[in-house]
């Protein structure tokens, strides 16, 4: 139970600092703002938020054996459970992963698909 909290721990940090590190140098201007307020306000599972447009990767997906994957940086990976968000649409039709690079790894903090509801 205590590793457990401990990876907990670190996967927060992680996100939060993913969260410092973000910033929006103009690459989305030409973004509708309908489209912008929903990156804004995409939160994951825990309550945190997942950030911002300029954090938020369009994506390809798969599913196998239950569970998302995704192309980061030319390598596959399984979406954790905790990172997954059905219930807050998605209206730019293409599924959004964010992510942060936390001491050589690479963390998933939220995933919409492409048919969230």
């Amino acid at each position: 139970m205590r590793k457990l909290t401990h990876v907990a721990v670190l996967a927060w940090l992680a996100m939060m600092a993913g969260a410092a590190l973000a910033f929006d140098n103009g690459q989305y201007n030409n973004v509708p703002p309908d489209i912008r307020a929903w990156f804004k306000s995409v939160i994951a599972p825990n309550g945190v938020p997942c950030c911002d447009i300029s954090d938020g990767h369009r994506t390809s997906y798969d599913v196998r054996g239950g569970a998302y994957w995704v192309p980061i940086e030319g390598e596959w990976m399984m979406v954790p459970e905790r990172a997954v968000i059905r219930d807050r649409g998605n209206p730019v039709g293409e599924a959004v992963v964010w992510y942060v690079h936390h001491r050589g790894s690479i963390i998933i903090s939220c995933f919409v698909p492409a048919d969230a509801v």
